[in-house]
């Protein structure tokens, strides 16, 4: 117990430790390489959103989560909420369970709420609402361009889990 402490204290003052530990954990999953790379840029993403949001006054837990869920429904029409329950899920991760189009539709709203607040410079919450509206559909509108174009939806019920080879060995 105490190594797990130590080592969850190292990875807490060196980030790249971290970041190596969830390289390591997801691949144990059997998550693919290609998977992996997306979702640890996607984490890297929104740090860099947080990382505004705390420039602009935004306050950890309630506004953050308001702020995602803002950004979420309007890229995806659906709330954090919604989006777990479309995919049959519980208290599971959602951005662990996107596929790798969910993911880039995902990092494409978060990064382009962080640009704008840069340009806009707003002042806390409030104004980060609509900062968090119009990133998001930044990304709504290459979702909805790109669909007709694929012949399919990228919003899917789908989890990154589902294509994971069967760890077990079974095929049941």
């Amino acid at each position: 117990m105490a190594q797990v402490v130590s080592t969850r204290l190292e990875q807490m003052q060196n980030s790249e430790k971290s970041i190596e530990q969830a390289i390591i954990d997801y691949k144990r999953l059997g998550y693919s390489d290609a998977w992996i790379n997306q979702r640890i840029k996607s984490i890297e993403i929104s740090k860099e959103l947080t990382d505004e949001w705390v420039r602009t006054g935004v306050q950890t837990g309630l506004q953050y989560a308001s702020l995602t869920d803002i950004i979420t429904r309007e890229w995806s029409g659906m709330t954090t909420k919604q989006y777990k329950s479309f995919k049959g899920m519980k208290n599971e991760s959602l951005r662990d369970n996107m596929t790798n189009m969910e993911i880039a539709v995902n990092m494409l709203a978060k990064i382009s709420a962080t640009e704008l607040s840069k340009q806009r410079n707003p002042n806390g919450f409030y104004q980060q609402k609509q900062v968090a509206k119009d990133g998001g559909s930044v990304a709504k509108a290459a979702r909805t361009q790109l669909e007709p174009k694929l012949g399919y939806g990228v919003i899917t019920q789908a989890k990154a889990s589902d294509y994971l080879p069967n760890i077990n060995g079974n095929d049941d």
